[in-house]
């Protein structure tokens, strides 16, 4: 039998945590003591880019709260995520070296209990996977090219780390 190359073993990334408020920016402070509740750091404020005049968006107007978190943290608060969702992803939810779903409400998190003062406020749930040997291509000296097959991560490879690391169930046909 041949020995899987460590290279290969693919990992998290970062989880970034988001919830998009809108036009309401009375909403900010709510989303943002969310996101502090559920992961213990300082949201920063997602800004638009552009100005959409059918939902009363102008440029630079706040839209939102996030937060990104690395290394064992992501790898926690992923479990909670996929935990909060039922252990259930949709296959179309995985792309691109990515995942993301969403959270109806913050309630279904376990150990989260209804706040009036937040309301209810849902979120998205966005993790990007990468392999070993990443910053190769990233460094300032002596950068160099990984190959397409190091860089892209098949979505069956992606299904079935979630499904072994964290339980998850995906629907693959």
């Amino acid at each position: 039998m041949a020995e899987v190359n460590p290279m290969q073993n693919i990992f998290i990334d970062k989880v970034v945590l988001n919830i998009g408020i809108g036009a309401n920016e009375d909403l900010f402070q709510n989303a943002k003591l969310l996101l502090e509740k559920l992961t213990g750091h300082t949201p920063i404020p997602a800004v638009s880019k552009k100005r959409l005049p059918e939902f009363k968006i102008r440029k630079g107007q706040i839209i939102g709260a996030m937060v990104t978190l690395r290394n064992k943290e992501a790898e926690e608060m992923l479990k909670k995520a996929i935990d909060a969702n039922d252990n259930v992803l949709k296959p179309s939810s995985i792309s691109n070296n990515s995942l993301s779903f969403g959270v109806k409400e913050y309630i279904y998190f376990s150990g989260v209990k209804y706040d009036p003062k937040i309301g209810m406020l849902g979120l998205n749930v966005n993790a990007s996977f990468t392999r070993k040997g990443r910053r190769v291509e990233q460094r300032r000296r002596r950068a160099a090219k990984s190959g397409l097959k190091h860089k892209r991560i098949d979505n069956n490879e992606i299904a079935s780390y979630l499904e072994k690391k964290f339980g998850a169930n995906i629907n693959r046909e």
